[in-house]
């Protein structure tokens, strides 16, 4: 089998949450799997010095809208959160934590976590947050909260981090398709046709 499509994001990435609700069925249209590794998107920042893009002077405004408009075009619930940017940290973690146990649990959780932040607008930063979405998947609650405290799990996101940026990743999503990277959700539709044709 082809190696899986590496699909690098930070909850706290509107154009994250787009491309999360397509990447998987647009993989499997091709029989490849999606390796989901969320990052702190501030510490891409900080590396390739460039700033929030919603910050920016006049482009920050013009975003703000084509993320609306993205979102409509692809069909995707979206709400801008009333709390933006926020740390994504307890998430990210939570993700881990849940992969080493279980994939698609794992992947149900990060869906769950975007969706609880860009539709419903709940501050993901907040650990208690975090925590509630998870045990309304069925999970431990208290084991999940002990878990994403652990230096092992704190070390993983940063080791995720680290890698990303050294592999080019400068903003989010990243996507890594044999050797290929591709930056933002706008990119899917050439990396459905790199997929179909083996590149371009």
């Amino acid at each position: 089998m082809a190696d899986p499509i590496e699909f690098w994001f930070d909850f706290s990435s509107p154009y994250s949450y787009l491309a999360s609700e397509s990447i998987d069925e647009l993989a499997a249209k091709y029989d490849r799997r999606v390796k989901w590794r969320p990052v702190m998107l501030g510490a891409a920042f900080k590396a390739s010095g460039l700033p929030l893009l919603l910050t920016v002077p006049l482009k920050g405004e013009y975003s703000k809208r084509d993320i609306e408009r993205s979102a409509r075009f692809m069909g995707v619930s979206y709400k801008f959160p009333p709390k933006f940017p926020l740390a994504t940290l307890a998430a990210a973690r939570g993700y881990y934590w849940l992969h080493g146990q279980d994939c698609g649990k794992a992947r149900e959780f990060a869906h769950a976590v975007f969706r609880a932040y860009w539709v419903e607008g709940r501050d993901i930063s907040e650990g208690q947050v975090v925590q509630e979405i998870a045990t309304g998947l069925g999970i431990d609650g208290e084991a999940f909260t002990v878990a994403i405290a652990t230096p092992e799990i704190k070390d993983r996101v940063k080791q995720e981090t680290d890698t990303a940026i050294a592999r080019g990743m400068f903003g989010a999503p990243y996507f890594m398709v044999d050797g290929e990277p591709f930056w933002g959700a706008d990119r899917l539709p050439q990396i459905d046709k790199w997929l179909a044709t083996g590149g371009f």
